[in-house]
């Protein structure tokens, strides 16, 4: 055999053997398991903490995908001024805080996660709260509603977040912001906020409650 004809054979083996690898190591990177958010914290001041892909998906129409330069937050109701916030203007405009705190879903499961926001009272005071309002009403943008009672908003300091485990909301978990209605089962924790209303009616039930949900909604 002459050598160039060696070399042409010694070529195609060494190519078989680089396409078998390559098939053997697409197999192992398909069937080896990935993280879904790698950076995430997922201990914090020796507090383990559940995966933001621990979450089961339950909303009433799918994960929502907001435009951050279009989006907007109003405040509404029973205030002396109704505003309206963009996405940067409420990152840059309060005070930030962090806690670790547990969702409990009424299905059964439970996640723990750091939770990064603003406190919604801080939100709540640049609007200015008349005497009138008791009630606190939120909308989100897949048509989603629930309410609390303002004394629990402002006694508990209750955070709306904009992160989790150091993370930005993805969509799935409700960005640009969720509320974090500690102590409070999961349909409260309301995911694409878009309004907020102060109001006097303390009869008002949102999307599961009118469904028979209890409006306390508390954990037990």
């Amino acid at each position: 055999m002459d050598k160039s004809k060696r070399f042409k054979n010694i070529f195609i083996a060494a190519a078989v053997l680089l396409l078998i690898a390559l098939i053997f190591a697409g197999i192992y990177w398909q069937s080896t398991p990935r993280m879904l958010y790698p950076q995430e914290i997922r201990e914090y001041q020796g507090e383990n903490l559940s995966s933001i892909s621990d979450f089961e998906e339950n909303s009433i129409k799918g994960p929502q995908h907001i435009n951050e330069s279009t989006y907007s937050l109003t405040i509404t109701g029973l205030v002396n001024k109704t505003l309206e916030f963009s996405y940067n203007d409420v990152i840059n405009g309060f005070q930030k805080y962090q806690k670790v705190i547990t969702l409990h879903c009424i299905e059964g499961w439970s996640v723990k996660i750091l939770w990064e926001g603003f406190l919604l009272k801080d939100l709540l005071n640049e609007a200015g709260i008349t005497p009138e309002a008791v009630n606190v009403i939120f909308y989100a943008y897949d048509g989603y509603s629930t309410s609390l009672p303002l004394n629990y908003i402002l006694e508990k300091n209750i955070l709306i977040a904009y992160k989790m485990n150091g993370l930005t909301l993805p969509p799935e978990r409700g960005f640009p912001f969720e509320l974090v209605a500690e102590s409070k089962y999961g349909y409260k924790w309301i995911k694409w906020i878009t309004a907020i209303e102060l109001s006097d009616n303390t009869n008002y039930t949102g999307y599961w409650e009118s469904r028979g949900f209890s409006n306390d909604a508390n954990v037990p």
